[in-house]
């Protein structure tokens, strides 16, 4: 008998959110253990979930007693595990689009703003929250200026960030749209951005996956 999907997860993580999505899309309903970032100096950082995740980061997930971390892998694990909905087009050039579009999130801006930066900041920079709110809205606007543009000029753009149906770019983008929200961000430069996030929440799969819809939300 195969063992039930758990997922470690923590409601306002955005790498989290990516996979509680890309799960939700997939009809997957996993076991939730609860990851508190901030408790207790962090309780990712504990020793018994080191042993599940050396990175001391969330979200993992386990499938049949392997432990997989990092969202993308994670995701593209999923897709490839069960490959319907399909999370990805089916040609090359537009499956490179869509990494494109999310690899822009989570690769470019995700980084720069995640909890262990802000953390270092405050604490051997003696930044202030303004500035890390400075820093972080500096760095999601620079990256969705660009995005805003290459989603605006392509044909390819649809409802979604890639046609009509969500995909990886759209599981990377609503995360890091609330994240905007949470630092005060000004949206009216996105617009295709907004209306895009708008679509996705009406979905009902980005919609549980938000953070306040999560058992630990506070």
């Amino acid at each position: 008998m195969p063992e039930p999907l758990t997922l470690y997860t923590y409601f306002r993580s955005s790498a989290a959110y990516r996979v509680r999505i890309a799960l939700n899309l997939k009809g997957l309903k996993p076991d939730q253990r609860f990851i508190h970032l901030l408790k207790n100096s962090g309780q990712q950082h504990g020793e018994a979930y080191k042993a599940i995740n050396p990175q001391e980061i969330v979200p993992t997930l386990i499938d049949n007693g392997h432990a997989l971390g990092q969202s993308l892998a994670i995701i593209e694990y999923l897709e490839e595990t069960h490959p319907e909905p399909p999370l990805f087009p089916k040609e090359a050039l537009a499956r490179a689009r869509v990494r494109q579009i999310a690899y822009a999130v989570a690769c470019d801006i995700h980084p720069v703003n995640n909890l262990r930066v802000l953390q270092h900041l405050k604490h051997e920079f003696d930044a202030t929250d303004g500035q890390r709110t400075d820093w972080q809205q500096h760095w999601i606007a620079l990256g969705f200026s660009a995005i805003e543009t290459l989603l605006a000029q392509s044909p390819e753009t649809g409802t979604y960030c890639h046609g009509n149906a969500p995909t990886l770019a759209d599981i990377c983008l609503i995360p890091q749209m609330a994240n905007a929200r949470r630092v005060n961000l000004e949206l009216a430069p996105y617009p295709t951005l907004v209306r895009i996030e708008q679509t996705a929440l009406a979905h009902p799969a980005f919609a549980a996956a938000q953070p306040m819809e999560q058992p630990d939300a506070e």
